[in-house]
């Protein structure tokens, strides 16, 4: 059986161990970077129509503020960052199985027009078509020390990428001679195209969902 090696950061990590465990798979975590609060000042709620959030991480690190805007319609890209609102108290959560610019149509077909964004300092763009969405970095990535990533990884290893900025240090780590020993399996598109040329093999479920990373996962560490 091919290894599995997950870059994502904890706590995301320590799950999708979990779920690969309970699938049969061998998995490993080397995370790429973590998480750390930044801090913000939380303008007045009653400036905006909805609240967007694209990251799980940042519904865990906003802080006490992010309770500031439980009154606003609540917008979440991806399942695992609208269980995290859910648990910062955050009652009814809209959750879109696509990306931001998805998710900003629908904020528009709702009727709302200005959107707080709380993210990170680095987020992937969204098309905000008709909104004005005013975002504000609430966490920051940190990349990991050296933690001597390409002589860890065995020929044939499965690689997990859960976002752009994970692929585009994958690519500065890891050499085109290495990568054509190693499988890719990317979040989404954009996440895919970060980490560059040349790997075994490469490919991105139809939408981005931990659970459909692995089910690819499956098929290729068999």
């Amino acid at each position: 059986m091919r290894p599995l090696v997950i870059l994502r950061p904890e706590p995301g990590a320590g799950k999708t161990a979990d779920r690969a465990t309970r699938l049969g798979l061998e998995a490993q975590i080397i995370p790429l970077f973590a998480p750390q609060a930044l801090h913000w000042e939380a303008p007045a709620p009653d400036r905006y129509d909805a609240l967007l959030l694209t990251s799980a991480h940042a519904a865990r690190l906003a802080g006490e503020r992010l309770a500031d805007y439980r009154g606003l319609p609540a917008y979440a890209v991806g399942r695992a960052t609208a269980k995290a609102m859910r648990e910062a108290g955050f009652a009814q959560v809209v959750a879109g199985d696509s990306d931001g610019t998805a998710i900003a149509r629908r904020i528009a077909a709702d009727g709302h027009g200005t959107v707080l964004h709380l993210g990170g300092r680095t987020v992937a763009s969204i098309d905000a078509g008709p909104l004005r969405i005013e975002r504000i970095a609430v966490y920051e990535m940190v990349r990991a020390a050296d933690n001597g990533l390409a002589e860890r990884l065995e020929a044939g290893s499965v690689l997990l990428i859960h976002s752009p900025r994970a692929g585009e240090v994958l690519a500065q780590l890891v050499g085109l001679e290495q990568r054509a020993s190693l499988h890719l399996i990317a979040i989404s598109p954009t996440a895919l195209a970060a980490c560059g040329p040349g790997w075994a093999s490469a490919q991105a479920p139809d939408k981005p969902d931990d659970e459909r990373m692995l089910a690819l996962a499956v098929r290729l560490c068999e």
